[in-house]
């Protein structure tokens, strides 16, 4: 007998246990009255996100009516989401990807590409890579490089080899690879560098509080080692667990010259984007001299592509990846705030801090990382994440009898290195997702799996390179 509804029925109902679970659990001593509800309702909207009994955005908007109709969260904060800067970054990004694609100018870069590194695929997943590891130590917001400079070109490159994000066949050729390795890639840049991420000067600061100085210079020595290896071992792992299904492209570079031949020169609207293109990076680049910050410096450029007719109200208007990624982000921001905001987080790290007391620092440290690092399925932002949870960690694994500075470092490691976890972990993983090129599972599987290799190199040749260097 033909059941239709089972599928659907199992994937509502699992997150709805989940949520009735620990909605209903005791509110433990220094968590707000609604701290559990809202935990619950977050839980059992990201097990939805998950298994999509409907689409992402239907999702976010059901967990966010709960919260509200439930009196667990006010509609003021259930709405505050949609007023975070990173999140409109997020959709800033998608226009300015628009206005590449659009005009041609990223289908010419992506040809650029193609002429030097387009012998196989995983030759341009490196080129991207070293795109975002040059532009890092100079543009403090990742979701910026992420989603202004790298992803255009990477969907320029896949919907140059008829690669697109429907049907299935075609988002498996190379795009989906791509972008999903450009996420995995950034979080990785954004690890090498103190300027590379806004939340590392949190840290930064967060840590002299605890009296640990960490200079631009220090943070960079500690994190280039295990940041190289990685850069080097993330595409070629992605290639092993989520190829693409086109690998070789011995003809490509002489096809790419052919067609960049026929493209002729650059035309006006090219001309606007790759101007409003190099102003965005100075903008970016110089943000705290000039006072510009990254969100205001995309809606200016998008202002001038709007005003020179390059891209119109309409181009934005039907850009369904970006008021998609909106609303799914927005809501899940506002949650995990709110999670913040009654205590919830707090009574996480306080426990966790609390449980390792009695342990070798060395057991206690590695506990206290992995919990910090997984702990991020809670949060919808980098930044977030260590505003909450960076000096309770610090703290606790210093009190341990951890060398200070390696604790600070790691942790300010891990505050990057975490942010492809989930289509929400960061900025940079909205955009991703968004894209249209990776499902939900895919993210997360993908994401768990590189979280892996990344723990395992940072830990290894990090912390062996750390030793050699005398941080601990």
């Amino acid at each position: 007998m033909n059941r239709p509804w089972l599928p659907y029925l199992w994937k509502a109902g699992v997150p709805i246990a989940v949520a009735v679970l620990v909605y209903v659990l005791p509110v433990p001593d220094g968590v707000e009255p609604t701290g559990m509800r809202m935990l619950g309702i977050f839980l059992g909207t990201i097990l939805a996100l998950i298994l999509q009994p409907l689409p992402t955005g239907s999702v976010a908007l059901i967990g966010m009516a709960v919260a509200m109709l439930t009196k667990t969260e006010s509609a003021a904060k259930a709405l505050a989401g949609f007023a975070n800067t990173t999140v409109w970054l997020i959709v800033a990004a998608f226009f300015i990807a628009e206005g590449f694609l659009l005009t041609g100018l990223g289908r010419r870069i992506a040809l650029l590409f193609v002429t030097r590194l387009g012998r196989s695929t995983l030759g341009l997943s490196y080129g991207m890579a070293l795109t975002d590891l040059i532009l890092a130590p100079a543009t403090p917001s990742n979701t910026a490089r992420c989603g202004g400079v790298v992803f255009p070109v990477v969907a320029s490159l896949s919907q140059l080899e008829d690669s697109h994000p429907e049907p299935e066949e075609s988002r498996k050729r190379l795009g989906a690879f791509l972008t999903l390795t450009a996420l995995q890639v950034n979080v990785v840049t954004s690890a090498m560098f103190l300027t590379a991420m806004a939340g590392n000067p949190v840290a930064q600061e967060a840590a002299r509080k605890l009296g640990v100085e960490i200079s631009w210079g220090r943070w960079a020595l500690a994190a280039i080692v295990p940041g190289i290896v990685s850069l080097v071992a993330v595409p070629w792992v992605m290639s092993k667990i989520y190829p693409p299904t086109i690998k070789k492209t011995p003809d490509a570079p002489q096809q790419a010259r052919d067609q960049l031949r026929e493209a002729g020169p650059m035309s006006r609207g090219e001309w606007i984007m790759a101007g409003t293109f190099v102003l965005l990076l100075i903008l970016w680049c110089l943000g705290s001299v000039v006072k510009i910050d990254a969100t205001t410096a995309a809606f200016v450029g998008i202002a001038i592509l709007l005003i020179t007719g390059v891209l119109s109200w309409k181009n934005l208007a039907d850009n369904a990846s970006a008021w998609s990624t909106l609303v799914f982000f927005g809501v899940l921001v506002g949650m995990a705030s709110e999670l913040n905001d009654l205590g919830v987080i707090d009574w996480i790290g306080n426990s966790v801090a609390g449980s390792v007391d009695a342990l070798p620092w060395l057991v206690a440290f590695a506990i206290l990382t992995l919990v910090y690092f997984y702990s991020h399925y809670l949060f919808a932002s980098n930044t977030a994440h260590i505003v909450a949870m960076y000096a309770v960690f610090v703290g606790a694994a210093i009190a341990t009898g951890a060398p200070p500075l390696f604790s600070a470092l790691v942790f300010g490691f891990i505050g990057n290195l975490f942010g492809g976890l989930a289509h929400y972990s960061s900025g940079p993983a909205g955009v991703v997702y968004g894209s249209g090129y990776v499902k939900t599972a895919e993210l997360f599987r993908i994401g768990f799996a590189i979280s892996i290799v990344n723990i395992l190199i940072w830990t290894l040749i990090g912390g062996g390179w750390m030793k050699l260097i005398g941080i601990w």
